[in-house]
């Protein structure tokens, strides 16, 4: 009787024990997510404000969380476009990508953005916000609704392009749409439909990298497209940056 009380309070201090742990390692890891929250949030805060340093701009950028891009991917396009001075922009997908690249053209003296944009409420915004700043004579939203697109056996809901004026060089591609929840692998005919007139020297741009659609998508591009060189930035939702 005296043992098998013995052994009931050892289980019991042992049950007691592995629960403490089990408490210590949730504050531990529950400390570490704050620490990193904080560091990743101080991170977008710096990139932010070395945009507004660079851009000097005469009005805000609209708010840059959630569907917008971040912005540290805002901050890498600027310092492509400083380093590369592209003059033929196109974007899948409108918003405060198309300001700062459109400020980015005023700034090196000419160049010209097209976005592509399926929402009409987005694309309305996105014109009065280069209104506002000063900027649509450097950029120009297109509207292009979703459409049946093919490439091999397979079929998506993408941009219609054609509404870009034909055969235009593109110098830099960004790619940040069609929204996922359109289908599975949504900005994969990005490459199919527009890698085919990037210049010499050009380069893709595709946030949200860090997403298992999009890792997938560089996957079938690295495979389809060898000629275009692939690598990362480290930027809060994944950048993946491909050139020839």
């Amino acid at each position: 009787m005296l043992i098998t009380g013995y052994l009931s309070l050892l289980a019991l201090c042992a049950l007691v024990l592995h629960k403490v742990r089990k408490v210590h390692l949730m504050q531990f890891a529950l400390r570490d997510a704050m620490t990193q929250g904080d560091a990743a949030l101080y991170r977008q805060c710096e990139a932010l404000w070395s945009l507004q340093r660079e851009l000097d701009l005469p009005g805000s950028l609209p708010p840059l969380r959630g569907w917008a891009a971040s912005p540290d991917f805002l901050l890498e396009l600027v310092r492509h476009v400083r380093q590369q001075r592209p003059r033929s922009v196109v974007e899948c997908s409108s918003g405060a990508s198309t300001l700062v690249l459109a400020r980015c053209l005023q700034q090196q003296g000419g160049g010209k953005v097209r976005s592509l944009e399926h929402d009409p409420q987005y694309a309305a915004q996105t014109r009065a916000g280069l209104a506002r700043l000063g900027l649509s004579d450097y950029a120009e939203v297109l509207d292009a609704p979703l459409m049946p697109f093919q490439s091999g056996d397979r079929s998506w809901q993408w941009y219609r392009y054609e509404v870009l004026p034909a055969g235009l060089p593109i110098d830099l591609l960004v790619i940040d749409g069609p929204p996922q929840a359109t289908g599975a692998l949504a900005r994969y005919p990005a490459g199919p439909a527009l890698f085919a007139q990037l210049t010499p020297g050009a380069a893709v741009f595709l946030d949200d990298a860090a997403r298992r659609d999009e890792t997938a998508i560089l996957a079938r591009w690295r495979d389809e497209f060898p000629q275009l060189r692939q690598r990362s930035l480290q930027c809060e939702k994944g950048c993946a940056v491909l050139q020839r």
